[in-house]
């Protein structure tokens, strides 16, 4: 038992590590506001079409948060994704992690 929480564990980190280094892009405006994000849900760029600026600041700052919740809900999808393959890994019924 002891043996199988370390290896857990030892998986568990490398998937911690894996998520850092995942990017993940979400989008707003068909392209227009563009944001990509790691695993650990952490905004590592912004890009802002010029045209986006015509818009108005209202508008642009409604497709920076369409895009920055777009870009973390696909982060959280990854993360889920990964998580439940371990606990498969380990034959833990689905949701445990």
């Amino acid at each position: 038992m002891m043996k199988q929480l370390q290896q857990m564990q030892a998986r568990m980190a490398k998937i911690q590590e894996e998520l850092g280094e995942l990017q993940v892009t979400g989008s707003a405006g068909g392209g227009v506001v563009t944001v990509t994000v790691d695993g650990h849900q952490k905004v590592h760029a912004v890009t802002v079409a010029p045209e986006a600026l015509e818009e108005g600041a209202e508008m642009l700052a409604d497709l920076v948060m369409a895009a920055c919740n777009d870009a973390l809900d696909k982060s959280r999808d990854q993360a889920a994704q990964q998580m439940g393959q371990l606990a498969a890994g380990l034959g833990l019924p689905p949701g445990v992690l």
